[in-house]
């Protein structure tokens, strides 16, 4: 979908090239600029799942050799993509402003924690700092325990990555139709507060408190995980109240006094007691026979790997082993293209020659 369209991605840790490695997976050209004689960043491998279907190229960013053939690629591609911390593209004279010189319609795609400006803008943070900040680690936990958010998922790839791939299109797009170039400041702490959005409608009708453990996604006993007599765990959100009833049903419930009231907040806490003494009594392969094929809204809680044996997943071809790696497909899908295969993982500065003797050429 997004072919013909070339990106530079400078070399970084987390959101961007996971920004970069989806828009290579909906078919943009994407050209990673690793370090020259670099080492992968701590607890990262040599050839990384988040740069496949790039290709890499190896340049030194203080040498003027180097710049000036990264300059080269600048004017020839409609993106660059940087994760540093404000400034130092500018201290490297590689900032906004020097490219535009020999690219004037560059999409310039910046990504970062704290955003390009403010008082936090210079100082160094992480993923679960940017979104205690932001309010969307609030709900993450169930009451009375520290919000705790699975690493990275809300604030590098949810607040971050995707905001930054929105913004790179939306500039591609207005770039292409005569409006020029752009700066994205797509920031962590902006995007996920952005995603709050959802969740502050409902405090508009009074389903949303500021209380923990009083919200309607939060607290009840039918919007939680449940453990499971094997140590499996189980997940339950039935929220509308013929889903509720159905939830009920397949427990043998129904009639029971205890569980007549769904949105009584001064029940849940019982109502969790009671559902939890139910399911720590069988292991999760019981309940999943149990809900299966119903609108209870129950679905195991699987790790990738036993998520890419679950009979939806695998029909989907959602979890995928390439070369020893187990990563998820790309998506979105689309109807008038043909689900595609992930690309394959380049070793550093793999395509340096071939795309530096491209340049030299001029085609």
């Amino acid at each position: 979908m997004l072919e013909g369209l070339r990106i530079v991605e400078i070399e970084a840790l987390g959101p961007a090239p996971f920004a970069c490695m989806m828009l290579a997976d909906l078919g943009a050209d994407v050209i990673v600029v690793h370090r020259k004689n670099g080492q992968p960043a701590p607890g990262m491998p040599e050839r990384s799942l988040i740069d496949r279907g790039k290709r890499s190229i190896e340049l030194d960013l203080k040498s003027a050799d180097d710049v000036a053939a990264l300059r080269k690629l600048v004017a020839r591609s409609e993106v660059l993509v940087e994760g540093f911390r404000p400034g130092v593209m500018e201290r490297l004279d590689l900032g906004p402003a020097d490219l535009a010189s020999v690219n004037p319609d560059l999409v310039f795609g910046r990504m970062t924690g704290w955003g390009q400006s403010g008082p936090r803008a210079e100082t160094a943070g992480h993923d679960l700092n940017y979104i205690a900040l932001s309010g969307a680690a609030w709900y993450a936990s169930n009451p009375g325990e520290p919000p705790f958010t699975p690493p990275t998922l809300l604030g590098d790839i949810g607040g971050g990555a995707l905001y930054l791939v929105a913004g790179i299109l939306a500039g591609v797009m207005a770039a292409r139709a005569g409006r020029g170039g752009t700066v994205v400041d797509a920031a962590i702490v902006d995007g996920s507060a952005h995603m709050m959005n959802l969740l502050m409608a409902l405090k508009q009708t009074g389903g949303l408190s500021m209380a923990r453990g009083q919200s309607l996604l939060d607290g009840p006993h039918w919007s939680r995980c449940y453990a499971c007599a094997d140590g499996g765990f189980i997940s339950v959100q039935c929220l509308e109240p013929k889903f509720y009833a159905e939830f009920l049903a397949r427990l043998g419930l129904g009639d029971e006094p205890d569980f007549a009231s769904q949105f009584d907040k001064g029940a849940w806490p019982r109502q969790t007691a009671l559902l939890a003494g139910v399911f720590a009594k069988e292991p999760r392969a019981h309940w999943e026979a149990l809900f299966a094929g119903s609108d209870a809204c129950v679905a195991p809680a699987l790790d990738p790997f036993e998520s890419a044996a679950d009979p939806h997943m695998a029909a989907r071809g959602v979890w995928q082993d390439i070369g020893g790696v187990r990563q998820a497909a790309p998506a979105p899908r689309f109807s008038t293209e043909p689900d595609k295969a992930p690309g394959d993982i380049p070793a550093r500065g793999q395509h340096t020659a071939a795309v530096l003797a491209w340049l030299e050429a001029g085609r």
